[in-house]
């Protein structure tokens, strides 16, 4: 009986923990910077409108938005250096920050709305945009996950 009340209790703790992940995505100045995004789509039912904000998610909807879309296309765009590059209606949904600066350092919050209540899938991410290296190789972006 003991064990039943443990394996249920760890069970709770792991199914109702934080469902907001954080990724780091590290560039340089006056790189293209891909921010990563994705959601499944099994069916065109499944397409979903998505933001980026600039802060971490909020509850409902971004905050600070720079693009949104309506699952088929961009709606809102806050600048031309933000753009959606991947195929929306297979649910790439990865932010492009074009011509990076220093500036752009910072949360970036992607939100793709699941219809239902508390369903949003939301993943932050931490963008760090450094001075440029002086170097002849090809310039890399690095992204690691870390789950909160």
């Amino acid at each position: 009986m003991l064990s039943h009340i443990c394996l249920t209790w760890v069970l709770l703790v792991l199914l109702t923990g934080s469902t907001v992940s954080e990724l780091i995505v590290i560039g340089e100045v006056g790189q293209d910077i891909t921010v990563p995004c994705r959601y499944s789509v099994r069916d065109r039912n499944s397409i979903t409108s998505m933001c980026w904000g600039r802060a971490r998610c909020p509850s409902s909807k971004c905050s600070q938005p720079i693009i949104w879309t309506n699952g088929w296309r961009v709606t809102e765009q806050h600048s031309s250096r933000y753009q959606l590059k991947g195929d929306l209606q297979r649910g790439d949904v990865s932010l492009t920050i074009m011509d990076a600066r220093e500036a752009d350092s910072g949360t970036y919050c992607c939100r793709v709305e699941i219809p239902g209540l508390f369903n949003d899938q939301l993943i932050n991410h931490k963008v760090v945009v450094k001075k440029a290296r002086i170097s002849t190789a090809s310039p890399h972006t690095y992204t690691s996950e870390q789950t909160s």
